[in-house]
């Protein structure tokens, strides 16, 4: 009898999910038959027509628009990665501090946290690019010899040149995601028995060599599904690029729509690529816990 149940309660669940996507698609169809502008991809290969300020590969207007979305997706990974390390040593190092004895660094830390986590990531972001880089009266900022240099045009390091439009959208994205990040290093942990804190102190281990040798190692499971998260949603946020001009995927997808009216194809591209680029951190991070789970159980 509890076995017809569930079977009959799971036949229901798949009968309104299959439903609610037929009905979806169903809506599709009709809208695009009522537009009349039907559904295909061959505008990919018609010229593009539109210039982009930042390239990592070369570029011109005459470049058809897949190329013009394959650069956007090259600039989106490009500040996802770079967000991604520096938030997380962000994190990691405010984490720390936040779990330390030292009480002033706790206090540091437990502000930035607290600032950084009630202001919202798009004002954040306007902060960094209207203030922190167009804001700047001089044309140099900083300038140490000739390996730093901070300017209205953005930053050039070792002769690295980064645009103020990326500069922002990257320390926007790291120090929003790296409070995140903190709170789930303290978690993590804190997660950990005090026997084992209490264990390493008595062995004579200093707190820095007990914490990275005993402590973090068993708060890496309770760790790596938050930080996961965090990853991903830095991810998502990626997209709020073209409040500072940016050119990434987001942004050249809106103007292609802008220019060829193709929504539901554009919303297509675009989310296949960021499942794909979150299939791909999940099944990293996955790769990582699995590792981390089988190294202690070895040890």
């Amino acid at each position: 009898m509890k076995r017809s149940k569930k079977i009959l309660v799971q036949f229901g669940i798949c009968f309104f999910v299959f439903s609610l996507v037929g009905l979806l698609i169903n809506n599709l169809i009709i809208n695009l038959i009522r537009t009349d502008i039907g559904f295909d991809f061959s505008w990919l290969f018609k010229p593009a027509s539109f210039a982009l300020a930042e390239h990592p590969l070369p570029y011109s207007s005459s470049d058809n628009y897949a190329w013009a979305l394959f650069i956007g997706w090259l600039n989106s990974l490009k500040v996802i990665v770079s967000s991604l390390i520096l938030a997380t040593i962000l994190g990691t190092l405010i984490g720390f501090a936040r779990t330390g004895k030292n009480a002033l660094l706790g206090l540091i830390s437990a502000g930035y946290i607290t600032i950084i986590r009630q202001t919202p990531l798009l004002l954040q972001l306007m902060f960094w690019y209207f203030i922190g880089f167009l804001g700047l009266k001089d044309n140099t900022f900083i300038h140490i010899k000739n390996i730093l240099k901070i300017s209205n045009q953005g930053i050039e390091l070792s002769g690295l040149t980064l645009s103020s439009e990326f500069s922002a959208l990257l320390f926007g994205l790291s120090i929003f995601t790296s409070a995140y990040i903190a709170e789930v290093i303290r978690g993590g942990i804190m997660s950990v028995p005090k026997g084992q804190w209490e264990a390493f102190r008595s062995l004579g281990l200093s707190e820095n060599k007990g914490l990275l040798s005993i402590i973090i190692p068993q708060a890496l499971p309770a760790i790596l599904p938050g930080l996961t998260s965090q990853y991903l949603n830095l991810a998502k946020n990626s997209t709020l690029a073209i409040a500072v001009g940016y050119s990434d995927i987001y942004a050249i997808n809106d103007t292609i729509i802008n220019q060829t009216g193709r929504a539901i194809e554009c919303f297509i591209i675009l989310l296949t690529s960021f499942l794909l680029l979150n299939l791909l951190i999940c099944n990293s991070m996955e790769i990582i816990n699995k590792i981390s789970i089988n190294s202690r159980t070895y040890n």
